[in-house]
């Protein structure tokens, strides 16, 4: 099971200005937590709490109808097209550089063993646009868009436009062979566009928001096309819920690490720092900035009263940040807390070759391999934090598989709601995001948002491009 190594936290490991005392705050927030996981896990099945991705782990019967649908298309297709946005793309994205073998895109279709190579739509970037159509070859393309209301511009400007590229090249007949949507079960503009062309959809649950929908259709069906065990993820997160779910802060590590974020929150550490220390989990940081940020980075606390709160999240990847960021982590200001990723093994061996036995400076390194190499960075930068007095936790996962990727990602989404139950912030909503997206609305001439542009143009002419 994954593990929580937080002794870098501590007064005798940082000192007691930067540090806790662990014994003292889990015994202090014990009755505090233990009401806000009840509270929380009470509400899993509770329409209009947002909570419903607590039992995404549970739905062994989406797992097989997706599982189905991915056997039933494989091999005729060469790419898959993920068009999606945030929470409809971070998670998938994650999940393919973490699971999948590395240069997925560049191995032959008989390595691949039939499963397609894969392309994620994210962005409204032009450029990039035209260039994807040079690599595709549409007649053998499965396009998957992922919109809940159908209304996410950047998405569905990708939809448009991708599907008339596709109706070009194997005629409108044949468009809906090509296209499978993720979306609401019952409204928006994309459910009524699959009942009107008979498009193959899947379900985005009701009261799931987009940043914790990765263990719906919207991270498993993808997974699934490309060859991924998604029941092996959902079994992780299934085996790891029990722990999850315990009143006992000693042994709940989403409680432990939620308390140890806020109270080092609460001493001006104010950056969250997520440093994987694989190459392979580093779209797992992406992932978490939005979780982190978008959950808890709030005006309003749940009294209504204006607060502006929230930690800054930071993504670092070892080793490569040791080269970067980790200067101004070692000796910058006093404001960040780390958490680190750690693999108790990998999957190759590889070994430094000796070419140069004369050289000391160099053969050190020969007849070593680079996992031992990557092992001794990731403690080196560890022990390098806490000597400066940097508090540090560690997140052990015995292997890089699809059951332990999946008790990682489900511990963080865990962690974060309670870090907002601690902050006494709604995690689980996003206002801040929706003026940008109104005015993004009335900019572009959508009806019933004329009055935005017009509040921009006569209030605000200077912010927009001349």
């Amino acid at each position: 099971m994954i593990r929580l190594d937080s002794h870098n936290v501590t007064q005798s490991a940082v000192g007691a200005e930067h540090g806790l005392d662990l014994m003292a705050v889990f015994s202090q927030y014990q009755a505090t937590l233990k009401n806000d996981i009840g509270q929380l896990w009470s509400n899993k099945d509770v329409s209009g709490a947002w909570s419903r991705w607590l039992a995404l782990g549970e739905n062994t019967q989406l797992a097989q109808s997706i599982t189905a649908y991915a056997n039933k298309v494989k091999g005729q297709f060469e790419h898959l097209v993920v068009i999606g946005i945030g929470g409809s793309s971070l998670g998938g994205i994650a999940m393919f550089e973490a699971l999948l073998p590395s240069y997925w895109n560049e191995q032959s279709s008989a390595t691949r063993k039939g499963y397609p190579r894969y392309y994620f739509v994210d962005n409204v970037d032009p450029d990039k646009l035209a260039g994807l159509l040079s690599v595709l070859d549409l007649k053998r393309t499965l396009v998957n868009v992922i919109s809940k209301s159908g209304t996410t511009a950047e998405t569905m400007a990708g939809y448009l436009w991708l599907k008339e590229k596709l109706a070009e090249a194997v005629g409108a007949e044949n468009l809906s062979k090509h296209i499978v949507v993720t979306t609401d079960p019952q409204k928006g503009i994309l459910r009524k566009i699959v009942k009107k062309e008979g498009l193959t959809a899947f379900e985005v649950p009701d009261d799931v928001g987009g940043r914790f929908s990765v263990f719906s259709a919207v991270g498993l069906l993808p997974a699934a096309l490309l060859g991924i065990p998604i029941d092996e993820i959902l079994r992780g997160v299934r085996e790891l819920t029990p722990t999850l779910q315990s009143s006992d802060i000693h042994e709940n590590l989403a409680a432990q690490g939620a308390l140890i974020q806020y109270l080092l929150y609460k001493k001006g550490k104010h950056i969250s720092v997520f440093m994987p220390y694989s190459a392979k989990l580093a779209f797992v940081a992406d992932w978490y900035v939005q979780l982190w940020a978008e959950s808890l980075g709030k005006k309003y606390n749940l009294e209504k009263a204006v607060v502006h709160e929230g930690p800054t999240p930071i993504k670092a990847v070892g080793v490569t940040d040791q080269h970067s960021q980790v200067q101004l982590f070692n000796e910058g200001p006093f404001d960040k807390v780390f958490t680190f990723v750690r693999l108790d093994r990998f999957d190759h061996t590889v070994e430094i070759p000796n070419l140069y036995p004369e050289i000391a400076d160099l053969s050190y390194l020969g007849g070593q391999t680079f996992e031992t190499l990557l092992q001794a960075e990731g403690d080196a930068t560890r022990a390098s934090l806490t000597q400066n007095q940097r508090p540090n936790v560690t997140l052990y996962l015995p292997q890089l598989d699809a059951y332990h990727f999946g008790q990682l990602l489900f511990l963080l989404e865990v962690q974060t709601a309670l870090m907002g139950s601690l902050l006494q912030v709604d995690p689980f909503d996003q206002p801040g995001v929706e003026l940008a997206k109104q005015y993004t609305y009335g900019l572009m001439g959508r009806p019933g948002f004329e009055h935005l542009k017009a509040e921009l143009t006569e209030k605000q002419p200077a912010i927009l491009r001349q």
